[in-house]
């Protein structure tokens, strides 16, 4: 470990219990006062502010236990319902609250935060600190102190010679501060995750509302697809059809009164009957393409890549076949991906990264474009987030303005034996 990771981390101990006491202990303040206010009616205006002012303060806190330790907390709260507006929907709200048992988790996590959250995000900050007056007081700081009986730790400064040592056990606190920082820094967010987290019962409320919502985008983006298969068989190849029905009917009728005109009119229905087959071939490509089936989800991103007109790399790690409705998800979605940065990206180069690991299917498009893609945009990335969370995917899309952009798709599914698939 670095000195520079010891101290970054300390700091970051030091900067949580700061916050602790700054934030979380006048919140802890407020909202006991607010509460005992509801008995006059104050509390159900004053605590749904102090309850979202508490639940912003535990999202930054979850943020920085991601980007400082690597603990990644989720957040527990439900969906609010609509309370309407004037003083009853103001009590409504307040009730709602107040019923949630994670409103009252987190005033419980407002006591903790100020207290063992203080003294461990303190401790490290505090061991470094403390050895470096052990230096302050080896450069001279300890003789205005020798006739107080000053005791560094457990070593009485009273000489020259003292002080040193007070310097050379200020060395180890500081190695033991610097060496331990880390560790305790992910103690901390353990510590604020045993109270932000959602409970086991709360997990399976959200893993309910997930799965019926994702349900619901499935049933809403399979009937958008049949409308759209619906819409090219009308549009195209059955208007042929119905072209070269007709087309066959002159014919039938021209054999008997003008054959040469009818001998030309067959080599365009024959012409017809070859673009309408074209276009047939092309619908059931989009429903499920043959080398998806034939040669597997790896072969088949080949296959994209090598079909949009800019440079693109691939790198694929040998994986085994998945389920046909995991690998066409994956597969649409890097369709779709694609689509975006050639139509939007302005990109000259795209990059394919594809792996799977520990159960986990992961997929990762970049590109050099201008960046900015945004999934409430409606570039497509929305639909994308509908089609994998069907299956419990994510889609995490990082695009500074200016770019690059990066796009990453994970998918839980397990390979299947080796064998015939269809």
């Amino acid at each position: 470990m670095s000195v520079r990771a010891g101290l970054v981390a300390a700091a970051r101990g030091a900067g949580l219990a700061l916050l602790a006491m700054g934030c979380s202990l006048v919140l802890f303040c407020l909202s006991v006062v607010s509460i005992a206010l509801l008995a006059v009616g104050i509390g159900a205006v004053t605590t749904p502010w102090l309850v979202r002012a508490t639940r912003a303060q535990a999202g930054l806190r979850r943020r920085l236990a991601r980007t400082g330790s690597g603990v990644e907390i989720d957040a527990p709260y439900r969906r609010a319902p609509r309370f309407g507006g004037g003083p009853a929907g103001v009590l409504r709200r307040c009730q709602w609250l107040l019923t949630d048992r994670v409103t009252w988790r987190e005033l419980l996590w407002l006591i903790v935060d100020p207290t063992a959250g203080f003294l461990l995000g303190m401790l490290c900050a505090a061991l470094v600190g403390y050895g470096a007056w052990g230096f302050v007081l080896a450069a001279g700081v300890w003789r205005p102190m020798r006739d107080v009986g000053y005791w560094y730790a457990f070593v009485p400064v009273d000489s020259q010679l003292t002080a040193l040592a007070a310097a050379a056990l200020g060395v180890g606190f500081i190695a033991v501060g610097l060496r331990s920082a880390p560790a305790v820094l992910r103690a901390h967010a353990l510590l604020t995750k045993t109270f932000l987290a959602p409970d086991q019962e709360r997990a399976l409320e959200l893993r309910v509302a997930h799965l019926t919502e994702s349900r619901a985008d499935a049933v809403d983006a399979s009937a958008t697809e049949l409308r759209r298969i619906e819409r090219d068989l009308h549009d195209g190849a059955q208007a042929r059809l119905v072209a070269m029905g007709m087309s066959l009917g002159t014919i039938e009728h021209l054999m008997r009164t003008d054959p040469d005109k009818a001998v030309q009119l067959l080599a365009q229905t024959r012409k017809s009957s070859a673009e309408a087959l074209d276009e047939l071939r092309r619908l059931v490509r989009g429903i499920h393409p043959p080398v998806l089936a034939e040669r597997g989800l790896c072969d088949a991103v080949r296959a994209l890549a090598l079909r949009i007109p800019l440079t693109t790399e691939v790198a694929v790690e040998p994986m085994g076949r998945m389920s046909a409705p995991v690998e066409a998800a994956a597969y649409f979605a890097v369709s779709e991906m694609l689509t975006n940065v050639a139509k939007h990206a302005e990109a000259q180069r795209v990059w394919i990264d594809m792996r799977y690991e520990d159960g986990l299917l992961r997929i990762t498009v970049t590109d050099d474009g201008k960046g900015g893609a945004d999934p409430a945009q409606g570039t497509g990335l929305a639909g994308i987030e509908r089609r994998l969370g069907a299956f419990d995917g994510v889609l995490a899309v990082n695009s500074p303005p200016g770019g690059p952009t990066s796009a990453t798709i994970e998918l839980p599914c397990t390979l299947l034996p080796a064998g015939p698939h269809r």
